[in-house]
């Protein structure tokens, strides 16, 4: 079959970025940005795999071994921000005013108990760190999100929460690692982010989460699968409000057609590209030439030939995977969105960010105690538990680095919402696998866990950890469309973690 006709089968149909703001699908940009994207619908996608586009050539690409310490990193990120008093750091002896509802109950680890709404995670603390001593710059989710997703305290001149993504702001963690990686072989992308991109409640997009000042060449691959629903942006894993008790999910399935965002995509590009498939199905001739295939689009290339294979395609396919898989992680965004992170990981991506949620999920302003309790903690539960145990008994645990983490902690003390507002100057994060010693506990805080007494770490040492894992240089540099350069590592890795 000619790649004519291939290309024929696969349906691919491209479609026109979101300009809205009340659609609540976070993709809008603003009118006029440079960072406007242009995605590919899954149902193109899992065509192409099925094709077979490309076909042969991906026989030649090898996926890069790694080297020494040389790890993958899988971070998963509690948008909102998840209270440590209440989860990680808690405080059984403060008044009830800060300590709250919970108990904290004994761990695996002597000597380290968690709430007792995490009994699975109870159970594998010797498999996991926690730093208990993690701060931010900022109470404000759009700063405190720049700052951790892009791993850097200082904002950039002009940085703006008008207009986002801006090409003002710091590239990403992914796009960087994109950057650093760029001369890797390998048939996978760097960096992938899923299942949708973190929201605020007037579905406008967080800071820190595009390539930026690096300019949309270095833009990691953004997969929007997650189903929408009369929420908005609404809360996950299963669709709750903080001030109802009831509220039934719509679609019938957890993750729906999603946008595949791919670097550079603007809506120029966009029309160059159809306007090229197009004489691509009208020239046979033309097809069959080495020469044609160069004028393709790469990316477009990649996207349709990374899912030529089948682990890859098995990957965004979670809602078919064995039953008794999906039960171990969940039936729901959070679960399923796990796995396909750890399925990318195994497929070869180096970088995995995993939202869990949107804005609103750990935002608990209020009904702190229900909505943890009731909609939260036992998804997050089940579905990192499940994850530690397929990476060890994989044996992929030592090689895959795992994050979980916030953008900030909560308020020690309870608001008169029964909830715990933002808090910058301490959160606790969990890290496991690429060589973290488990049962560790970093850091400590005072004894209403408002600030750190000991091992302070900002989110600078989160991004150094990531570069670490994955081999990049400590003297690596990212260079911005004006040609200038700026280090990546802002402060020391995390190393007692190892």
């Amino acid at each position: 079959m000619g790649l004519n006709d291939q290309i024929k089968q696969t349906g691919i149909a491209m479609k026109r970025s979101c300009y809205s703001s009340e659609c609540g699908c976070g993709n809008q940009s603003a009118a006029g940005s440079p960072l406007q994207h242009t995605p590919l619908s899954r149902r193109g996608l899992l065509q192409a795999g099925a094709a077979g586009v490309m076909g042969n050539s991906l026989s030649s690409s090898v996926v890069a071994k790694s080297k020494g310490r040389s790890k993958n990193v899988l971070f998963i990120f509690l948008t909102g921000g998840i209270s440590h008093l209440d989860t990680f750091d808690m405080k059984p002896a403060a008044n009830v005013d800060v300590r709250g509802e919970f108990d904290p109950g004994a761990t695996a680890t002597p000597g380290t108990q968690i709430c007792t709404l995490l009994p699975e995670l109870a159970k594998r603390t010797n498999d996991y760190a926690l730093v208990r001593s993690i701060g931010t710059a900022s109470n404000g989710h759009e700063q405190a999100c720049h700052m951790l997703l892009t791993g850097r305290l200082d904002l950039p001149v002009g940085f703006s929460t008008r207009i986002v993504p801006s090409p003002n702001e710091w590239p990403s963690l992914p796009s960087q690692i994109n950057y650093a990686l760029q001369h890797q072989l390998s048939r996978m992308p760097a960096s992938v982010v899923l299942p949708q991109p973190s929201v605020n409640e007037a579905a406008r997009v967080r800071p820190g989460q595009y390539a930026g000042r690096l300019g949309p060449k270095w833009e990691t691959w953004h997969i929007d699968i997650a189903s929408k629903c009369p929420l908005g942006n609404g809360a996950c894993p299963h669709c709750f409000r903080f001030d109802e008790d009831t509220f039934e999910h719509v679609p019938e399935t957890v993750f729906d057609t999603p946008m595949l965002t791919l670097p550079e995509g603007g809506r120029l590009r966009f029309n160059n590209r159809v306007g090229l498939l197009k004489r691509v199905e009208l020239n046979q001739k033309d097809l069959d030439r080495s020469n044609a295939l160069s004028k393709l689009n790469s990316l477009r290339l990649q996207a349709i030939s990374v899912l030529a294979d089948p682990q890859t395609r098995a990957a965004f396919e979670v809602e078919n995977a064995d039953p008794k898989t999906v039960e171990r992680y969940g039936r729901n965004k959070f679960g399923l969105s796990v796995l396909m992170g750890r399925r990318l990981i195994e497929a070869g991506v180096r970088f995995v960010q995993v939202n869990l949620g949107k804005n609103s999920s750990w935002d608990t302003h209020g009904r702190n105690f229900v909505n943890l309790k009731r909609n939260l903690l036992p998804y997050l539960d089940q579905c990192i538990s499940a994850l530690l145990d397929d990476l060890r008994e994989s044996g992929q645990l030592d090689d895959t680095l795992v994050i979980v983490t916030g953008e900030f902690g909560r308020t020690p003390k309870i608001n008169k919402n029964s909830g715990r507002d933002h808090w910058g100057p301490v959160m606790t994060s969990l890290f496991a696998g690429g060589g973290v010693r488990g049962g560790n506990v970093l850091g400590a805080t005072d004894k209403i866990a408002g600030y750190p007494i000991r091992d302070k770490y900002t989110v600078e040492n989160i991004a150094a950890t990531v570069f670490d894992r994955l081999d990049i240089p400590r003297h690596a540099q990212w260079v911005d469309f004006d040609g200038r350069p700026h280090e990546m590592y802002r402060a020391e890795a995390m190393h007692d973690l190892f």
